[in-house]
């Protein structure tokens, strides 16, 4: 079975030669690899050409585009049928691509999810992680994919229409996943397909991804995705959006009244509620220590997404 290796960047000139290198030394190895650049003005063009003359299956175009357009473009230019993606800031373990393509041995399989491990060594970069992914206990059935780890065949992708290339600047997968839930795509999930996603080492660098994520489903106009209800991404952002309205009215009702004291205690256990979720995953209170503060983070860099997601044309 032959499989295109497809994938869009864009300034990733420090993890871009780590992916290629990933990739190449794959114990199946890829038909070809192809990069589409969306216009980097660091190295990254240059780091892949220096690959591209020790290894001719990799395949370049310089294309100054959105991500959705990258994804799709390196798509239309893949001979093969099966089109394995990944994304840059992961490592591919050595069998990924073994493992993720297996599942194409049954015709009845259009789209195979494999699974992203999130790492960091630091707590806020662990603590990071329940923000940013979904975490190994998470993965079930209602699991969707991730470009990070992806594979499926070139002719649904057709049937679909591709990436959504509106002005979602990320969140494209997500809308790719709406298409494929709506014609009915057979999906199979393999957990061992495994990449290594880095986790941000700022915070600064956290709270622009949680915008970023947060901008682009409020561009996506999804409200209800199938099967996830109140859970999806633009019902949680109103969610945080009540919370906060509710405690400010709160704490303005109460002011001057004797009870004034129970609003601190409602933002008592919301602290609590923040370190416990992320302590226990880790069981580790420095990890907790930071859910705190990413909790806070977090909200507020959803609501400004959503927001500037809302808003914009």
């Amino acid at each position: 079975m032959k499989v295109s290796v497809c994938g869009t960047v864009k300034n990733e000139e420090g993890s871009i030669g780590g992916l290629l290198e990933a990739l190449l030394g794959q114990t199946k190895k890829p038909e070809e690899i192809v990069i589409v650049d969306g216009g980097s003005t660091d190295k990254t063009v240059e780091i892949i050409r220096h690959f591209q003359k020790k290894n001719g299956r990799i395949r370049l175009l310089v294309q100054k585009c959105s991500i959705a357009q990258g994804r799709n473009l390196a798509i239309e230019l893949a001979k093969n049928d099966i089109i394995a993606m990944t994304d840059a800031g992961c490592i591919a373990h050595k069998d990924w691509l073994q493992e993720i393509s297996e599942p194409f041995e049954y015709p009845e399989v259009d789209v195979v999810a494999g699974f992203y491990r999130m790492v960091g060594d630091t707590a806020f970069q662990k603590a990071s992680s329940v923000f940013l992914g979904v975490l190994p206990s998470k993965f079930d059935i209602n699991f969707l994919p991730s470009t990070r780890s992806i594979a499926f065949r070139k002719d649904i992708w057709e049937l679909v229409g591709g990436f959504p290339e509106n002005s979602v600047k990320t969140a494209e997968d997500t809308g790719f996943n709406f298409r494929l839930i709506k014609v009915g795509a057979k999906l199979a999930r393999v957990k061992s397909a495994l990449v290594e996603w880095g986790m941000p080492v700022l915070l600064g660098e956290f709270a622009k991804k949680i915008y970023e994520y947060a901008s682009g489903d409020a561009k996506s106009k999804i409200w209800l995705f199938p099967k996830k209800g109140l859970s999806s991404h633009n019902i949680k952002a109103l969610s945080i959006f009540a919370r906060y309205i509710l405690g400010i009215g709160l704490i303005i009702y109460f002011f001057s009244t004797p009870l004034f004291p129970i609003v601190w205690l409602g933002l008592v256990i919301y602290i609590f509620w923040a370190f416990r979720k992320v302590s226990v995953e880790f069981k580790d209170w420095k990890v907790g220590l930071w859910g705190i503060i990413l909790q806070f983070v977090s909200d507020f860099a959803v609501m400004s997404g959503f927001v500037s997601g809302i808003f914009s044309r």
